[in-house]
């Protein structure tokens, strides 16, 4: 089973807040920080410095607000279900599909200019959509930057010799011994 689309897009955007950070600052207009400071802003006596400041303060909103729903929703998460993790994988990140959207937006993508922009958003809902149909969504560089690490993991209950395997979000290096654990629709999330 795999994250429902709300809660894919959710967790994708939120990964992509540095990059609304990065695209934020290109269409800041340095030069008129040398301008007297103007307050209360008013129509045509105040400007903002920014070249699109709807979409730049919509976007850094909009990624920050879905990155800490994302922090919020996994430090809520109170995994109850004892397991024995037996082995424990790292699965490293895959940074190309992450990092493309990066170097694109080093190609002079402003938000003014409405054809770059709209074949931007394009791309990422495009990488997106591989992401979320791979599986990969979770495998998230902003959460690796958190401490949140993928792992494949075989495991046992307590009680029983079967084991079984799976994919497991932990906070931090998971090693072998007792956790507790919750499943997030395909993804187990294991704490101490």
């Amino acid at each position: 089973m795999e994250f429902r689309i709300g809660t894919a897009a959710i967790v994708f955007l939120g990964s992509y807040f540095p990059l609304s950070l990065i695209l934020f600052a290109q269409n800041f207009q340095y030069p008129m920080l040398s301008r007297q400071f103007c307050w209360p802003l008013r129509q045509g006596q105040c400007e903002i410095p920014l070249g699109a400041p709807i979409f730049s303060i919509s976007m850094v909103a909009l990624t920050l607000f879905c990155l800490l729903v994302t922090i919020f929703s996994l430090n809520l998460i109170k995994p109850t279900q004892d397991i024995e993790v037996v082995s424990a994988k790292y699965i490293p990140t895959d940074l190309m599909n992450y990092t493309l959207p990066y170097i694109v937006s080093f190609m002079s993508i402003e938000y003014s200019d409405t054809g770059k922009f709209v074949g931007f958003v394009v791309f990422l809902l495009w990488i997106f959509w591989i992401s979320h149909r791979s599986g990969q969504i979770i495998l998230n560089p902003v959460l690796i930057a958190l401490s949140w690490r993928m792992y494949e993991v075989e495991y046992k209950f307590p009680g029983s010799d079967a084991k079984h395997s799976g994919k497991a979000l932990a906070y931090g290096h998971l090693t072998t011994g007792p956790f507790k654990q919750s499943l997030v629709q395909a993804i187990q999330i294991i704490k101490p």
